[in-house]
């Protein structure tokens, strides 16, 4: 018998609060990750090297269960702390300082996450490497953070420059790869080609159905973006379609009121009511 107590007792304790937010309970993870960090710091110390990790942990899971400011503050008052006992460039601190830019992004907050992750990036670079897998998603992030701050031009070109190299570096049907590239459409549509993002969708859209499933999550994405910009690029009564046939999948795969399930459906009567409004004025 370890003890309740027992360090290998608490790695496992931490080890199951993982699994559970993996699994898809957030909250409930949060929740664990909560009761487990006084014990950590009591037990082991509070800049002891697992009890920095269970106040990540907790903060990634306050983030993913809605509470992203939480979640931003927990990771601004872990930083300093990690960078005096890890050092500023430890990969943890940089983890942390990458976090903590993701939260700006879920907070809502896309020109602060946009400042964070270009500071961070020339650190990842000089200390992984300028391909490195890591810089590389830092990259990725700074594109995208700088689309969503309202420049979808220079999002759209950033990311052309990234899929090229990602490309060549995890190969060009890596899901990170197709990520960067439905990124890359999206921003193209919202650069204001509606058309060229449609026709870059329809071609990656049988590519993540291959490799992801024709059911997984970011497949669906695509779906959507496709039939949005199919929409936007002057056929109304084919975003319709499209939207129709994505709304029952997304009901199955993510629930009925699920936060995508509700856009989706919105969409749809969007097209609906612009295909009536086409059909009404002889446009379709």
């Amino acid at each position: 018998m370890l003890g309740s107590e027992h360090p290998d007792t608490l790695a496992t304790r931490g080890n199951l609060a993982g699994f559970t937010g993996g699994a898809g309970n957030a909250a409930a993870a949060r929740d664990q990750f909560a009761v487990l960090l006084p014990i950590r710091e009591r037990v082991l110390g509070s800049e002891h090297g697992d009890t920095l990790t269970t106040r990540h942990d907790l903060a990634f899971w306050t983030a993913m269960a809605g509470d992203a400011t939480g979640a931003q503050g927990q990771f601004a008052a872990l930083l300093p702390i990690e960078e005096r006992v890890l050092g500023p460039e430890h990969p943890r601190t940089l983890d942390t300082r990458s976090h903590l830019a993701w939260s700006y992004q879920e907070a809502g907050d896309a020109a602060g996450a946009r400042d964070q992750f270009a500071a961070l990036l020339p650190i990842t670079e000089r200390v992984l490497g300028p391909e490195h897998p890591r810089t590389l998603l830092t990259r990725h992030d700074v594109a995208y953070s700088t689309g969503e701050a309202g420049d979808a031009a220079e999002a759209r070109d950033q990311l052309a420059a990234l899929v090229r190299i990602y490309a060549r570096v995890l190969g060009p049907e890596h899901p990170t790869t197709l990520l960067a590239r439905h990124d890359l459409a999206h921003f193209t549509g919202e650069a204001g080609d509606a058309a060229e993002a449609r026709d870059q969708l329809a071609v990656l859209l049988p590519i993540r159905a291959r490799v992801l499933g024709p059911e997984h999550p970011r497949t669906l994405d695509t779906r959507g973006d496709l039939a949005r910009f199919t929409g936007r690029a002057g056929d109304s009564a084919e975003a319709r379609d499209g939207f129709a046939a994505l709304l029952p999948i997304r009901e199955r795969v993510s629930g009925p009121e699920h936060p995508d399930t509700l856009t989706t459906r919105a969409n749809l009567a969007y097209w609906t009511g612009q295909a009536e409004d086409s059909a009404a004025s002889g446009l379709d």
